[in-house]
């Protein structure tokens, strides 16, 4: 008896697989038997359009080339995609800026940038120099797209009919593409990006305005950018007011302006003039006989040999200006006219003073180059001399090199320890042993004058007064009294990196001589935060004031107190009448300042100031080889005087801030006309003046058997010797105020760096 029930689930899903696959089979059945009566009918159709013998060479061909064309075009615009990305930052704002500089009386004494004027509206530049351009560079501009495919087919031709490069075939777009984006590398990849850039311009922008462009922005030699900056700079006027001679001279610069250029090559330049005159008759923009009067009349630049310029000044005062504007002070305008507050006159003199301080007695001091900044105490540069010869050099020392200013630092630690309350200049301070960590400072003269103020510790350049005024900021804490230190020098105007080491209190970190100078205008001002600044008022092409400095730059801050101020002059004053910078002084002007000589006299300094100015002069080697035993107080105040009294003269004298209006009189002693005219004397250590005191002794006990002679013999003894820890004013300043060996003790460098 059999039974019957539901089946298994295996069975169940056996036959649903089963069903599947005839559904499948069944589907893919049908639709090849679909595509094949599909197939029929399109092959049917394509059967009526055949074609055979020349028809279908053709067709083959066209379909080819066709396909060749859209892989080409995909593959060239893959390679243009980098110079698309050129056009996505401000493009048209891409040139340098168009400097021009006028001195403090509204004289133009030099021009920074790439000297390009965009200033000119198209219908201001001469109808003869627009003739010119197109006639030699694209006398179908008003016709093509971009490429010009006729010029382009003509250049071809007569490039291989001379087997060279003869003709150009680069429209005025295509020119001004490579211009604005890219290089002038010869390659086809450059060639392809040329080409799409040419296609966007001309989509983007009028003919009119691809023409302005191309005048403002082409290369024209002698490092100007544009037909208007060329023209000033060839012929000393305006484009708007050029002849036909000197607008084919122009046009002729468009080609190769080094090969052209007329103040490097005239006769070529006129040649070329001749060409282009030439090519002007072949399109009709003249006739003959105008063509044949410019040649026998033709341009004459003016002379361009190079002028005095005060081109250390320009430099830095044209990286000013940039960094103005990377800070959006100068609303995107690239053609600026900068009145500074620069001196000529003081310029002149900063340059001769120290060529002839070098000359005469550079030799004798091992010193062959140096740097000064000259400023008001408001921060205003009024003259800057970089370094001899800019011609052979054209690294500016005053804002680029970092020196290390020895003695001259002096005064930012005095400043910060008067400002914290703990001294003043009647203070009483002791010239003793005094040790930051295991480096202990030594003066000169190897001894120790004890009690003394702070004031006669300026004046005498003591080491270790501001050692141990660091060590007060810092309350026995020497990396917090250093911190201190750093703090109140960078507010001050000193704007490099100073490591908070040892030495630092005592001038071991290097710095520049315009922040120098800066630093010490903030004693000459009172106290107030003196910025060196290279603009007092901008103007953009147009002529309109877009930036003043008495409007714009804001207040200075205050660093010093006026009382701060004045006790830091009054000790200065001082350092110059009777200390270590008596040869700064200036017979009926008060001047303050300070010496500075680093280890083995590798860097002399003297940076003062009167009421009127503030200068930082400093003397030394590019190649940091030891000067021969010249301080500060040498030829580096002599060269800072012999400015200084010329720049007075005639000049209304300002007071300097707790300085007598009328300086103390100078009386220098015998000693010192002795030591003046022989330069930094001997001194002597501890030890050694205990040896000459037993010698006098002997020389004492001898005498004393012959008639007469004690009285004579004491005399001639006691003159013979000097005293011990009374070092002399130019021997602090030598360089072993900065012996860091003190106690046979040695400071370790960094790595890769020689102690100081």
């Amino acid at each position: 008896m059999f039974r019957f029930g539901r089946p298994s689930l295996s069975k169940r899903l056996k036959r649903a697989a089963l069903a599947v696959d005839s559904w499948l089979d069944a589907s893919l059945y049908s639709a090849g038997s679909g595509f094949g009566e599909i197939w029929q009918k399109i092959s049917a159709r394509m059967d009526r359009l055949a074609v055979t013998g020349v028809r279908r060479v053709l067709v083959e061909c066209a379909s080819e080339a066709a396909t060749l064309s859209v892989a080409g075009g995909m593959l060239l615009l893959a390679f243009a995609q980098s110079a698309f990305q050129e056009t996505s930052d401000d493009w048209l704002k891409k040139p340098e800026f168009a400097v021009t500089f006028l001195d403090r009386y509204g004289n133009e004494v030099g021009r920074r940038g790439i000297l390009h004027d965009d200033s000119l509206a198209l219908d201001e530049f001469p109808d003869v120099l627009i003739k010119a351009v197109l006639a030699t560079e694209d006398r179908r501009f008003y016709q093509h797209f971009g490429i010009d495919v006729i010029g382009t087919m003509r250049a071809l031709t007569a490039n291989a009919q001379a087997d060279g490069v003869v003709q150009g075939g680069s429209s005025i777009t295509q020119q001004l593409a490579k211009n604005l984006f890219l290089s002038n590398e010869r390659s086809i990849e450059r060639k392809v990006n040329e080409a799409f850039l040419s296609l966007w311009l001309e989509s983007r922008l009028s003919k009119n305005d691809i023409l302005k462009l191309y005048l403002d922005r082409a290369y024209m030699g002698g490092g100007t950018f544009g037909a208007a900056a060329a023209a000033e700079f060839y012929f000393g006027k305006s484009v708007r007011d050029v002849t036909l001679p000197e607008a084919a001279m122009l046009a002729g610069l468009f080609k190769a302006p080094s090969k052209y250029a007329p103040h490097v090559n005239l006769p070529t330049a006129r040649a070329r003039a001749s060409d282009v005159l030439g090519a002007m008759v072949n399109a009709g923009f003249i006739s003959d006989g105008q063509a044949e009067i410019a040649r026998r009349n033709p341009a004459t630049p003016v002379d361009r040999e190079r002028d005095a310029s005060p081109d250390y000044y320009l430099d830095w005062a044209f990286d000013e200006i940039r960094a103005m504007a990377q800070e959006g002070a100068l609303r995107g305008e690239r053609v600026l006219i900068v009145k500074t507050p620069l001196d000529m006159s003081v310029q002149h003199l900063a340059e001769t003073s120290l060529e002839e301080g070098l000359r005469q007695d550079g030799k004798r001091w091992g010193v062959k180059q140096g740097a000064i900044a000259v400023l008001d105490p408001d921060g205003a540069a009024r003259a800057m001399v970089g370094g001899r010869d800019y011609g052979e050099s054209q690294f500016n020392r005053a804002t680029h090199a970092l020196r290390q200013p020895g003695s001259s630092f002096k005064p930012f630690v005095y400043a910060g320890a008067m400002m914290d309350g703990l001294v003043t200049p009647d203070s009483t301070i002791v010239d003793g042993p005094t040790c930051i960590g295991n480096w202990c400072p030594n003066n000169y003269s190897r001894g120790y004058a004890g009690r003394m103020t702070l004031t006669a510790a300026l004046q005498r350049s003591i080491n270790t007064t501001p050692v141990r005024l660091t060590l007060m900021m810092g309350k026995g804490n020497a990396r917090n009294g250093l911190a201190r230190v750093i703090e109140m020098s960078h507010a001050m105007g000193i704007t490099t990196e100073l490591r908070n080491t040892a030495p630092l209190p005592i001038g071991a970190e290097g710095v520049r001589v315009l922040d120098m100078a800066a630093g010490f205008a903030v004693f000459a001002n009172g106290g107030l935060r003196a910025k060196p600044y290279a603009a007092v008022e901008i103007r953009n092409g147009h002529g309109d004031v877009i930036w003043r400095h008495d409007r714009d730059a804001g207040e200075p801050a205050r660093v010093l107190t006026p009382e701060v101020a004045a006790g830091m002059n009054f000790m200065m004053n001082k350092v110059v009448e009777a200390g270590t910078g008596r040869r700064a002084r200036i017979e009926g002007v008060p001047v303050a300042g300070k010496t500075g000589t680093t280890n083995a006299y590798r860097d002399g300094w003297f940076v003062g100031f009167t009421g009127n100015l503030v200068a930082s002069v400093w003397l030394g080697n590019d190649d940091y080889k030891p000067a021969n035993r010249m301080t500060g107080g040498t030829l580096p105040a002599q060269i800072w005087q012999m400015m200084m009294v010329r720049a007075h003269r005639g000049l209304t004298l300002r007071p300097i801030p707790g300085v007598d209006m009328v300086p103390a009189a100078a009386t220098a002693s015998a000693a010192e006309a002795a030591e003046d005219e022989a330069g930094a004397p001997i001194n002597l250590s501890r030890q050694s003046y205990e040896l000459l005191q037993g010698m006098n002794t002997l020389f004492h006990e001898a005498s004393a058997t012959l008639p007469g002679g004690t009285a004579k013999a004491a005399a001639q003894g006691d003159a013979a010797i000097p005293r011990a820890g009374a070092g002399t004013a130019a021997a602090a300043e030598a360089p072993e105020a900065l012996h860091l060996a003190a106690r046979n003790v040695a400071v370790p460098a960094p790595a890769g760096e020689a102690a100081p």
